[in-house]
């Protein structure tokens, strides 16, 4: 697969479970995020959050442009994200599942192209298509020095 396109954002802790996020467009705000408690006080969220939000966002988003291209009409949809967590065999967290419920307004269920797009906007969202077929990740933990202390390759 060619890669298309290429983004990184940083990110720093503050103290504690607290982590600032930076992201690489100047205009949009930094995120903090927080694990829950007894780590950390749940003062933002924590990446589970972050991912279902991120999966509905992009579904969200894939299902307005079909409908609607450049021009979506406001307050014509929700969005919520359901996270099933489960342990694995070691007793390691992890998400096991998410739903995803959209909810149109009348006008958006009636538009001229809704058939065509009930079957089409899942393939064109970004993450959750990602986040199904798996994503390859590599780690790798340096020291300040830019000496690398582990590598998951």
């Amino acid at each position: 697969m060619s890669e298309e396109g290429r983004f990184t954002i940083h990110l720093e802790q503050r103290e504690n479970y607290e982590i600032n996020v930076r992201f690489d467009w100047k205009q949009a705000a930094d995120l903090l995020m927080d694990e829950s408690p007894p780590l950390g006080e749940a003062s933002g969220p924590n990446a589970s959050r972050l991912l279902a939000a991120a999966a509905a966002n992009c579904m969200s988003a894939s299902l307005l442009y079909c409908l609607a291209k450049e021009d979506p009409p406001a307050d014509s949809l929700r969005t919520e994200a359901t996270c099933t967590m489960v342990r694995t065999e070691k007793n390691r967290l992890r998400i096991g599942g998410m739903e995803v419920r959209l909810v149109v307004n009348d006008e958006l269920a009636g538009a001229q192209r809704f058939d065509r797009c009930k079957d089409l906007f899942e393939d064109f969202c970004i993450v959750s298509a990602s986040i199904r077929k798996g994503i390859p990740i590599k780690v790798s933990v340096e020291d300040e020095k830019g000496r690398i202390l582990h590598s998951s390759e």
